[in-house]
């Protein structure tokens, strides 16, 4: 009869998961933050007002966001070298001696990443998600005028808007989290006939009462006139629950807040696929990262003596890249209203994980 491992045995198993996840995680970290800090350096080094200081802070500030999407490799990673360490020393053949299933040695290490992603859900996500938003501020300051041509579409924000005197055309090299704060702002304004009618540049804009209040401001006439303001407003008949679904991204809204984006979303009868998707997507965490320790423990537990743990390996990398890429794909079709967010939140990570339980019963119990 199998005994269960006792609590010195499992804190120890426990322990070392959490230490070579851990690793990984610190290591990627480190990585992206002095890969992201070089390409901003980069981008703004000739500037003439170019703070090296600024830039990597701007880094270091974005850098929890980031790692966001490498934790689930850094828990593949980070298994598959711990259940490796333990083959190593043979210690998962003593264990198996000792009548403890792999079922059982499992069980720590399935704990310790359940217990990782809800903490990564909860607490690391509202962090990462504030620090975001500083980054993007520290990112506008830093590039200046020159960051629609630098940051590329995955940052710049394009709007049309109406407004009692014309339309305008708003463009911004950042916004914060909600969308309601744009840096580094143009606006291209038009009278009721759409005739452009000039050109506002601002340094920042924040929505107030039907309008954008633009600060440090420079505006041109039709004519090429050049007049520099300290303030300006924009007219606006956008609501700031429209703007946030036109502006903001799901993924710089914190896990706690994103029910309330949903509801003034559905309250104002807009989509609702960005925010639902994004929020299944961090309920989901713990059963993502649960599914990438089944992979690894899947390919890492065959004994050393016979071979073919290079192959074996590299089918789990495999997987679990694969696993991420489903995940990616799944949750563009959600944020499109194509597949349900809770079904393309949460099927990726069910699969992966009864795939990882299949191979295990297939190894471990014939």
């Amino acid at each position: 009869m199998a005994i269960g491992p006792g609590p010195i045995l499992t804190r120890y198993l426990a322990l070392t998961f959490m230490r070579w996840i851990g690793g990984f995680f610190l290591l990627g970290s480190a990585i992206i933050f002095l890969a992201d800090a070089v390409e901003l350096i980069r981008r703004s080094v000739d500037r003439t007002s170019f703070d090296a200081l600024e830039a990597v802070a701007a880094s270091f500030y974005k850098t929890p966001s980031l790692t966001e999407e490498f934790l689930p490799f850094a828990v593949l990673f980070g298994s598959i070298a711990a259940f490796m360490a333990l083959n190593r020393r043979l210690e998962l053949s003593v264990m198996r001696a000792a009548g403890i299933s792999a079922w059982q040695f499992i069980w720590p290490a399935a704990m310790v990443v359940i217990a990782i992603g809800a903490f990564a859900t909860t607490l690391y996500n509202p962090i990462s998600a504030a620090a975001r938003e500083r980054s993007e501020e520290l990112s506008a300051r830093v590039l200046g005028k020159e960051a629609r041509m630098l940051t590329g579409g995955s940052h710049s924000v394009w709007f049309r808007q109406e407004g009692p005197d014309g339309g305008s055309i708003m463009h911004a090299a950042a916004a914060s989290s909600d969308g309601l704060t744009l840096f580094t702002v143009e606006a291209h304004l038009f009278d009721r006939h759409d005739r452009f009618t000039g050109r506002i540049e601002a340094d920042e804009a924040t929505l107030g009462d039907n309008a954008w209040h633009l600060v440090n401001v420079t505006r041109y006439d039709a004519d090429g006139k050049r007049s520099v303001e300290p303030t300006a407003t924009v007219p606006t008949a956008l609501t700031a629950v429209e703007v946030r679904e036109a502006v903001a991204r799901p993924d710089a809204i914190s896990f706690w807040r994103l029910p309330d984006a949903i509801a003034l979303a559905e309250r104002a009868g807009l989509p609702t696929h960005r925010f639902a998707m994004q929020y299944q997507v961090l309920l989901a965490r713990p059963l993502l990262l649960l599914a990438m320790v089944m992979i690894a423990a899947s390919v890492s537990l065959r004994l050393m003596r016979l071979g073919g743990m290079t192959q074996a390996i590299t089918g789990g990398v495999v997987a679990g890249f694969a696993l991420y890429v489903g995940s990616a794909v799944a949750s563009d079709l959600g944020e499109a209203g194509a597949v349900p967010p809770v079904l393309a939140a949460w099927l990726p990570g069910l699969a992966a994980a009864l795939f990882g339980v299949s191979a295990l019963l297939y190894s471990e119990d014939g």
